[in-house]
């Protein structure tokens, strides 16, 4: 009776059952794994706006607008000034000076300069919704490692110099909204930015280029004499950390990869594993016939017939199979939290072993 009764609820009222499945798909990622509720974390994040402060300067008395630049970013305008754009202006802030009458200057009045700050402004009027999806991304930073403190965000306008983020020290990361305008922007392409990396200049991946940022700075990814192996699960580290701290996220935009080449690397799973085994490359340490595994690119080579006029595969294959060996390694040890993975120092084949990652 009770049954039927609910039967006959979940048919009078079907928006309960949709909000109910809902509430269990936002609770899960695609892996069904749960995700941990982090709405209580408390995180206070500092943002600041350099790029628009910067061109709010009066361009007929730069030098006085660096003077009142220099109060609200003391540790950061000469860095800006001198080591991210090369002026050399080295705190002599004099409108003659040649930095500013040469570098500086153009960059606030040419017409191309300034039409790409008024893009960006389009763009991101303000910071508010980025700094939302960064603020919870800090949330699940904070929930797996609870040592860890949010660092201050300036976000810049470079220029188009194909810096996406970077750190200045570990407690002040910084954003090249110029790199995050969308994957329509016509000039991206004159900076040479390639086909296969546009989905890393869409405004939905500039959270993923900070934490990726962040990760590196904290394990920082070391390819000397290392087999590819070794490699892999490196990146699968990060790729793991960052499937933690985005668990809404999709594996297209993690990775960086089009939807259809994630539909490839699920449907042939064991045929790219094979792969690997079969042509001795999991030990091989040769960069030149490795790295490309490991890296961006437009396919990867060899998994794929040369013949093929579309290519399925993603260049950096490598990660995915990584990121798929280190997911199997952690459900084989389900009570090492995400810091012990990260910080644990483990032989590759060993590590691979203890996975027991066996794709069919």
């Amino acid at each position: 009776m009770i049954k039927t009764k609910a039967l006959l609820i979940t048919f009078q009222y079907p928006f309960i059952l949709l909000f109910f499945i809902s509430l269990f798909l936002n609770s899960c990622n695609d892996t069904g794994e749960k995700i941990p509720d982090v709405s209580n974390i408390n995180v206070t994040l500092k943002t600041y706006r350099f790029d628009l402060d910067l061109y709010a300067i009066d361009t007929n008395h730069i030098g006085e607008g660096l003077q009142t630049l220099k109060v609200k970013y003391p540790d950061f305008l000469n860095y800006f000034l001198d080591t991210v754009m090369a002026y050399n202006i080295n705190g002599n802030y004099s409108d003659t000076v040649k930095g500013i009458r040469d570098g500086l200057r153009p960059f606030l009045t040419f017409k191309d300069f300034k039409g790409l700050e008024d893009t960006i402004k389009k763009h991101y009027p303000d910071s508010k919704e980025t700094d939302a999806a960064l603020t919870e991304a800090f949330r699940f930073m904070k929930y797996y490692l609870p040592d860890y403190q949010a660092p201050r965000v300036i976000y810049l306008d470079m220029g188009l110099s194909n810096w996406p983020s970077f750190p200045l020290d570990k407690t002040t990361f910084c954003i090249g909204l110029d790199m995050f305008l969308g994957d329509q922007f016509p000039h991206y392409k004159s900076i040479g930015v390639p086909g296969y990396m546009l989905s890393h200049v869409r405004k939905d991946y500039l959270p993923v280029s900070l934490f990726s940022t962040i990760y590196k700075s904290i394990y920082p990814f070391n390819s000397d004499d290392k087999t590819l192996l070794d490699l892999m699960i490196q990146k699968g580290k990060e790729q793991y950390f960052l499937h933690k701290i985005f668990p809404r996220k999709t594996d297209s935009l993690l990775f960086g990869f089009t939807q259809m080449q994630v539909d490839w690397c699920n449907a042939n799973e064991a045929l790219i594993y094979n792969f690997f085994i079969h042509e001795n490359l999991l030990y091989n340490k040769e960069s030149h016939s490795i790295m490309p595994y490991i890296n961006d690119g437009p396919f990867a080579k060899g998994l794929e017939a040369s013949t093929d006029t579309i290519k399925y595969s993603p260049g950096n294959i490598g990660t995915w199979l990584g990121y798929k060996i280190v997911a199997a390694y952690m459900v084989k040890h389900p009570t090492f939290s995400l810091s012990e993975l990260l910080n644990r120092q483990t032989d590759p084949a060993k590590f691979l072993d203890e996975a027991k990652y066996r794709p069919k």
